[in-house]
């Protein structure tokens, strides 16, 4: 299988690594020193569920360069997904599925348009890791997963194939016939959890046994919650308390990537996450005081660091 990664980073290099270690034919598209590093040294994935070595990677800055592609995962930044979407075209065939990967809820509506309905699923990777070094992916915790399907729900002959792919490379994968309601309920976990995280600067550990702080959680993925049923989306009864739950049980230092964005001083994700959150309590009438805070005090940081 000829996989496409777009956007090399903590989730699609760890992904893509696992993949070409499971014998798929992976193609990296990445930039800079990370760039670099790959063509000369090769990509390393260490962490919590051990190390893996590719010592020879196909890598470049270039889509057009890779031909056709069975699956692309799709795991740029959220503010460029219609300009990375543009350039992937030359990678769409018949059957090429585009997964986006991305933390936000929007990015195969924002990618249809581009590619073309048949092209684009959804998809939810379940994992945290970051870019620790030029070639070299950190992963907190021993959590990787995937969640992937037709946006108009069933299943399907290439999201089965890719399926059997990622139970060879040994992670956890569930090809989904309701990628939707998958989407949302890792939206409420992650627009709250990055929101809470990168305004305090601090990993789930020192926050969530803080009895100031911990309500905080529950009350923004309660938030999230109900602004998915105001649009119609199915989101269970019980979405609120397995948010919870999961808060629990994820590893002690983890934080969520916009807040290493955010202590980095790079430009940060807030607009898709908390800000859409808001955006969406707006538009259908739903009180969402919790992440509207989180969006005002995040919000001088969307371009990084101010000046």
């Amino acid at each position: 299988m000829r996989i496409a990664v777009i956007g090399a980073g903590g989730v699609g290099g760890a992904f893509g690594a696992a993949l070409a270690t499971a014998g798929a034919e992976v193609t990296f598209v990445a930039r800079g020193a990370h760039l670099d590093a790959m063509r000369t040294r090769g990509l390393r994935i260490e962490g919590g569920r051990g190390e893996t070595v590719l010592a020879s990677v196909r890598a470049t800055d270039d889509p057009a360069s890779i031909g056709l592609a069975d699956i692309v995962l799709f795991c740029v930044k959220l503010w460029d997904v219609e300009t990375a979407g543009a350039a992937i075209r030359p990678l769409i065939g018949p059957a090429t599925a585009v997964i986006p990967l991305q933390n936000g809820i929007d990015a195969s509506e924002r990618l249809t348009p581009i590619l073309g309905a048949g092209a684009v699923m959804g998809g939810v990777a379940q994992i945290s890791a970051v870019i620790a070094a030029p070639g070299v992916i950190r992963q907190t915790g021993t959590f990787m997963r995937l969640i992937f399907g037709e946006l108009d729900g069933g299943k399907s002959a290439r999201g089965e194939a890719f399926l059997a792919l990622c139970q060879k490379a040994g992670f956890d994968a569930t090809h989904s016939d309701r990628i939707v309601t998958e989407l949302w309920l890792k939206f409420i976990l992650l627009a709250s959890n990055a929101a809470i995280t990168a305004a305090t600067r601090s990993p789930l550990g020192a926050l969530r046994d803080d009895p100031d702080i911990a309500p905080l959680f529950a009350r923004a993925y309660a938030e999230v919650a109900a602004v998915g049923r105001a649009k119609g989306i199915h989101i269970p009864d019980d979405a609120v308390d397995k948010a919870i739950a999961s808060n629990r049980g994820s590893p002690a230092g983890m934080m969520a990537s916009m807040a290493h964005d955010l202590m980095r001083g790079n430009r940060i994700e807030l607009p898709w996450l908390s800000g859409k959150v808001v955006a969406f309590g707006r538009e259908l009438g739903i009180a969402v005081p919790v992440h509207e805070i989180l969006h005002a005090v995040l919000k001088p940081f969307v371009n990084g660091k101010p000046a």
